[in-house]
């Protein structure tokens, strides 16, 4: 598994504040334009999110975005999106795991072939500490092949 830093975004920059602002972190934003249309998907975080709390995201950055793509030369159509990461997340990049401190995540191996799990303690640049049943964990982005949440690991 990589770790990429996030690079400067300007929407993702101007957005984020708001997410964090109604207590939830901004995990990924994606957006994508076909044909004159733009389809913007935000994923949001928080511990126990829920629909509640992906309305309120997207009412919260709507008035942004429709604000951002209607300087754009053309109208376009804008259609937005907010969900939650999802039970089983699979986690795309290292730098994602920092939003997930407290949760429970499997991790596939590539030194011993099988996945390990745990309550995820800490996570930076270099890798994660995940809290086990035989204790910690320490885990580098280079011997991970694939990641993804695990409620199942839940206290």
């Amino acid at each position: 598994m990589k770790y990429t830093p996030r690079e400067a975004d300007p929407l993702f920059d101007s957005l984020e504040p708001v997410i964090r602002g109604l207590g939830m972190s901004l995990v990924e934003l994606t957006v994508s334009r076909h044909r004159g249309s733009t389809h913007i998907r935000a994923v949001v975080y928080k511990a126990g999110v829920g629909l509640e709390d992906c309305s309120r995201a997207h009412h919260a950055i709507l008035p942004r975005l429709e604000l951002a793509f209607s300087r754009t030369e053309k109208a376009e159509e804008l259609s937005v999106e907010v969900s939650s990461p999802g039970i089983e997340r699979l986690i795309k990049d290292g730098a994602e795991f920092v939003h997930y401190r407290g949760r429970g995540i499997r991790c596939f191996r590539t030194d011993i072939f099988d996945w390990t799990g745990g309550i995820l303690r800490s996570a930076d640049e270099k890798g994660l500490v995940l809290q086990g049943r035989e204790g910690l964990v320490a885990l580098g982005y280079d011997v991970i092949a694939k990641a993804k949440l695990d409620y199942s690991q839940e206290v």
